[in-house]
């Protein structure tokens, strides 16, 4: 079969989930990075929803990262990324669907609302996210071992990391800051961020307070910028 096509976008959370993954299997893959105000019919033909991360593969087209990610994990099985259990394998889907419909909303909520009471609820949901996480989450099933799952690396991890990696927007421009009531999570961002993949994909802090800056209309200081 051909070579694995990806369309990317630098600044994509969920392109980089998918990027991670890539890196992750080893898998010789191309790439080619679209300007979302820009989208050529091509890259129309392969995302139908116009969004990042889309990948062809001989004559299969994808788009969505949560089914991008299971399919290279189920083409490409080694090192598998998906518990082999089947009951443990559908709580990683649930934990995945959490970080899709309750932990991204949060933490955009917080990020981008205007409205002060908006904010505010964003603040609450988003310290309740983390608190889940780590209750519920890493607390009950990584054991010993810094990933979701323990020792070994998964969808789920993959599926919550880019947020955290813009975690100094939020410090930043809305004075969040992760609790000291989630030991386990510190530890668990500080093991995935040491991860090859995760650094070969990862953008600079700066990266990300010089963008929102514009989306905030808000002047960066020399040592923010810095960052």
């Amino acid at each position: 079969m051909s070579a694995v096509h990806l369309y990317y976008a630098q600044a994509s959370t969920f392109a980089q989930r998918t990027r991670v993954v890539l890196h992750e299997k080893g898998i010789e893959f191309k790439s080619t990075e679209i300007d979302l105000q820009h989208k050529s019919p091509e890259f129309l033909q392969v995302s139908r929803y116009g969004k990042v991360p889309a990948i062809t593969h001989g004559e299969v087209s994808l788009y969505e990262s949560p089914i991008i990610n299971e399919y290279l994990d189920e083409v490409f099985p080694e090192p598998p990324l998906l518990p082999s259990d089947p009951g443990r394998r559908a709580v990683a889907r649930l934990w995945i669907d959490y970080a899709n419909t309750r932990f991204v909303p949060a933490f955009g909520k917080l990020l981008r609302s205007t409205d002060a009471n908006e904010q505010e609820q964003g603040r609450r949901e988003f310290l309740e996210s983390l608190l889940y996480i780590e209750q519920e989450g890493l607390s009950q099933y990584s054991g010993n071992g810094p990933y979701w799952f323990g020792s070994e690396l998964s969808l789920v991890d993959i599926s919550f990391y880019p947020w955290f990696e813009r975690l100094p927007v939020l410090e930043h421009f809305r004075q969040f800051v992760l609790p000291t009531e989630i030991p386990r999570l510190h530890q668990w961002w500080t093991a995935l961020s040491e991860r090859p993949s995760v650094q070969a994909v990862a953008n600079s802090s700066s990266f990300y307070l010089e963008r929102f800056a514009k989306f905030f209309r808000t002047p960066l200081t020399a040592t923010a910028a810095q960052k």
